[in-house]
């Protein structure tokens, strides 16, 4: 117990470390040109995708210190194509496939540079992206991340998200996912999360807020860490001005498998658990339920009832080690409920 409570004290130093740090970088006035970067690329049979990432990536305006792509152990000839075509990008070759979070884990691992650039292998960048991230982190102090606008890869007149949206029910969701990209959603602010598809992280606040939960496998770790953010004080913001086009599910796909069922119904349980402060699990327990019940009904529609079981089976199983977690969690929490009411959806 006393040792929770000293990682609870010492995720608070943190946050306070970390805005000390941003302050002496601004204080010091370091060329934009000089900042250390590092793109870090999770890759699992995506050398047709990577074919289309990196030559974006040369034309960034600012210009990473490092680009690694950390291969998931992948069965086609992406790593034999990397060091054939581009030796000066490193490859992080896994020996074993692990899972989407591990490896997402390991592009935050690979440096200790001021910035990491996370990026799925299925998008485009506009020539000046991580330039204008990079510059909204330096705007704001206090924001552990920024998110990029992300415009739909096939159909360029509509966007595929602009920051996610949270709701006290216990469901996120992409900004303007789907609708015509007529700017609407030009307006840079705070959002509660940044989907992980073109995100820059600042050191100090993966630091802060830890690593992605590897528990999750796939599916709201992204989700998860915004929270855990949140919840330390920390802003995310969304940068309209940085533009990346997605193709959206490119590697596991876009239909909603059995795995993929499994998998957010299971860890929207435990983020409930592990996240929410007692007080909003209180207030808003009646709308979480009524989205529990929707999901057992979608569940009997779609003839997933076992599926739907199994997620609640092992989302109990696992209850021990999330509740441990959940400690470590609330006993840091830095931000009021009132605040953090501002910006999680009501309905």
């Amino acid at each position: 117990m006393r040792g929770a409570g000293l990682r609870g004290l010492s995720r608070r130093a943190a946050v306070i470390g970390m805005a000390e740090q941003v302050q002496d970088a601004r204080d010091s006035q370091a060329p934009v040109a000089n900042r250390e970067i590092t793109v870090a690329i999770p890759n699992y049979n995506g050398r047709a995708l990577l074919e289309i990432l990196l030559p974006t990536l040369e034309l960034q305006t600012l210009k990473p210190t490092r680009t690694v792509v950390i291969d998931d152990c992948s069965s086609d000839d992406s790593v034999d194509y990397l060091r054939e075509h581009w030796p000066d990008v490193e490859v992080l070759a896994l020996e074993r496939n692990v899972n989407v979070t591990v490896a997402m884990n390991e592009g935050l691992r690979v440096s200790d540079s001021e910035f990491v650039v996370l990026l799925n292998n299925d998008v485009e960048l506009d020539a000046g992206c991580i330039a204008q991230l990079v510059a909204a982190l330096d705007a704001h102090p206090g924001a552990a991340a920024a998110a990029a606008k992300l415009v739909d890869f096939h159909d360029r007149r509509l966007l595929d998200g602009a920051g996610d949206i949270f709701f006290w029910r216990g469901a996120a969701t992409r900004r303007g996912q789907g609708r015509p990209d007529d700017g609407r959603f030009d307006e840079p602010g705070e959002i509660f999360a940044a989907c992980g598809a073109v995100v820059v992280y600042r050191r100090s606040a993966i630091e802060a807020v830890g690593e992605f939960d590897e528990r999750y496998v796939a599916g709201l770790e992204d989700v998860d860490w915004s929270f855990r953010a949140q919840l330390l004080g920390l802003e995310i913001r969304y940068v309209p001005s940085a533009i990346a086009y997605h193709m959206g599910s490119a590697t596991i796909g876009r239909t909603l498998t059995a795995s993929m069922a499994y998998l957010n119904w299971r860890n929207w349980l435990w983020l409930i658990v592990k996240d929410y402060p007692a007080a909003a699990l209180v207030r808003h327990a009646p709308a979480i339920l009524l989205q529990q019940l929707k999901i057992l009904l979608l569940a009997l529609r779609e003839r997933r009832l076992g599926v739907w079981l199994r997620a609640w089976r092992d989302a109990l199983r696992g209850l021990p080690a999330v509740l441990a977690q959940r400690r470590e969690v609330q006993r840091s929490r830095c931000r009021s409920l009132r605040d953090l009411e501002r910006i999680v959806r009501a309905r």
